[in-house]
């Protein structure tokens, strides 16, 4: 398989079943546990993913495709940014049962280069966050939720 030139693409193992991995994914109550301080999530065909990372960076998108416990997919961009701006890119999650807990595949397309591997890093630091809070830890405040650390 060759890799996707304009993708970021991660893997993590969660020690957690795909059902709960995907409310982590998908419940606005659970998702600021591992992402952002404020989050709406309305997973259905075109229903609004939006999380505040923090006052000044707003990520903002619509689910395009929703099948519970294996597959989320939306749309996703920065409010306010020229760049990346909501709807540009696509998120792609799939959840698969793994050694007694679930392995995540995320891939993140339509990416410019100059801002990949920056969301490679934004991804790496989310999806071990999300591992933490799905398998029942804390991962403790994010030290990227105040605004002078983006």
């Amino acid at each position: 398989m060759l890799p996707e030139l304009d993708a970021v693409r991660r893997e993590v193992w969660i020690a957690a079943c795909p059902a709960t991995v995907f409310e982590f994914l998908t419940d606005p109550t659970k998702i600021i546990r591992w992402a952002g301080t404020d989050a709406v999530s309305e997973p259905r065909l075109g229903g609004p993913y939006r999380t505040v990372i923090n006052p000044g960076h707003v990520i903002s998108g619509d689910y395009v495709e929703i099948v519970r416990s294996r597959r989320v997919v939306y749309t996703w961009g920065w409010v306010d940014s020229r760049g990346i701006p909501p709807g540009s890119s696509l998120v792609e999650i799939v959840l698969r049962p793994d050694a007694g807990g679930t392995r995540l595949t995320l891939t993140h397309r339509r990416l410019p280069a100059t801002v990949r591997e920056g969301h490679g890093d934004v991804w790496d630091h989310y999806l071990q966050r999300l591992a933490r809070a799905a398998a029942g830890g804390d991962p403790g405040p994010d030290p990227w939720a105040a605004p002078e650390k983006m």
